[in-house]
């Protein structure tokens, strides 16, 4: 219950602090719209690249989260049954059919223009 009471009153206290000792000096630059720290130049925010980076990280994701599933099996794994085990056995081959089928599709591939111009 303390938790409760006194972290929500910490968070208020600290943004109170802020909103009076922070320092206010807004110009121009400082409430623009900018990208890394550089302003986009005309035509380079809207270049075109390949959803393959996209594809590429929603793998990672998915591999991700596998360890993430895992964890739970392995902190426990003393406590666990053959049951478990065999779960944890059809969970990853059916990973590893996932895997072999984005190899096989070669989503892992992504082309660059250099390698293109290479084979020309």
């Amino acid at each position: 219950m303390f938790l409760f009471v006194f972290i929500p009153i910490l968070g208020f206290i600290l943004i109170a602090v802020n909103l009076i000792f922070a320092t206010k000096n807004p110009y121009q630059e400082k409430d623009s719209a900018f990208e890394c720290g550089f302003h986009s130049f005309l035509g380079q925010n809207r270049t075109q690249f390949s959803i393959s980076f996209f594809i590429f990280a929603l793998l990672f994701l998915l591999f991700d989260l596998e360890i993430l599933l895992v964890y739970p099996y392995i902190v426990s794994a003393y406590n666990n049954s053959v049951i478990g085990l065999i779960f944890m056995l059809i969970f990853f081959i059916v990973l590893t059919l996932g895997f072999v089928f984005e190899l096989g599709k070669k989503a892992l591939n992504i082309d660059s223009r250099q390698i293109s111009s290479l084979n020309n």
